[in-house]
């Protein structure tokens, strides 16, 4: 891969995770201010294609809530309680900041 071709990728990335963050709040805002979203619905929301592509944005989907939790935007919970998103393992839920 050329140098070109990592700053390409890299660059479409970096607007993926925009448009991954962008998802998530506006999926939440969408809904009841108590109300969860699953990263998977962000994920299927910015995936374009028909098929179950949607399942390779679930992690960077993650990420982007990791993010969001950071800024202050979202919580990160499970069994309806926030945890630390470094720490948390299997599904989890993401609701706003609280």
């Amino acid at each position: 891969m050329t140098d070109e071709e990592r700053r390409t990728e890299r660059q479409t990335e970096r607007q993926v995770d925009r448009r991954l963050e962008r998802a998530i709040l506006e999926l939440l805002e969408r809904r009841a201010p108590a109300a969860t979203i699953c990263p998977s619905d962000a994920a299927r929301t910015v995936y374009e294609g028909d098929d179950d592509g949607w399942r390779a944005l679930t992690e960077p989907a993650r990420r982007a809530a990791r993010r969001l939790v950071t800024a202050g935007e979202v919580e990160i919970t499970q069994g309806g309680r926030p945890v630390d998103p470094a720490s948390a393992r299997g599904p989890v839920r993401i609701r706003r900041a609280r």
